[in-house]
């Protein structure tokens, strides 16, 4: 997959491309940063704990595989955004996964995470393995249900008390697009 370069709403430049091994230490720092921008994360600050070397490890996993990918969105060159999709390893779910996917609060808004799905699925029908993408989203995101909803994903079930944070359960949605 070749790097795309996508003019954003605000002017930007975004630069989304595949990870590399060498950019572990760019995605631990992005990940610890975005730890506490929102509540719709599956993870909280310190609650990320990878090493550098297992951050390696993952992403040279993904690199080598033909039904895993790893997206980098960045502007100058900073992670702004990341895309994963993991697929199944054995014959029988090789064709389907999920993918999970964040931006940095301060670029919400731009057309980012649309930029970056639309990456994955474009990715996805070229490989001539993946037939279905899946996903989980709280209930109460409606920004991000919209947008999946947009890209044709649709509502296959909820997924009762999904997540416990500050005391209170959240339910998901788990949505699918058969592609």
């Amino acid at each position: 997959m070749q790097p795309r370069k996508q003019c954003l709403k605000n002017g930007r430049m975004l630069v989304i491309r595949k990870a590399a091994v060498e950019d572990a230490r760019a995605v631990l720092d992005y990940i610890k940063g975005i730890s506490g921008e929102s509540d719709y994360l599956s993870f909280g600050p310190g609650e990320f704990e990878l090493s550098v070397p297992e951050e390696e490890e993952y992403l040279r996993k993904c690199r080598d595989s033909d039904n895993q990918l790893y997206l980098l969105g960045l502007i100058d060159d900073m992670v702004v955004s990341t895309l994963t999709f993991s697929a199944g390893r054995r014959p029988r779910v090789r064709h389907s996964g999920e993918f999970g996917m964040s931006v940095r609060k301060r670029c919400w808004g731009f057309g980012i995470g649309s930029l970056m799905l639309d990456t994955l699925i474009d990715w996805a029908k070229d490989t001539g393995i993946i037939k279905k993408i899946n996903l989980r989203v709280r209930t109460d995101n409606q920004r991000a249900i919209q947008l999946y909803e947009g890209k044709g994903f649709v509502r296959e079930g909820t997924i009762r008390m999904e997540m416990f944070l500050d005391g209170k359960y959240y339910d998901h949605h788990w949505m699918g697009l058969v592609l």
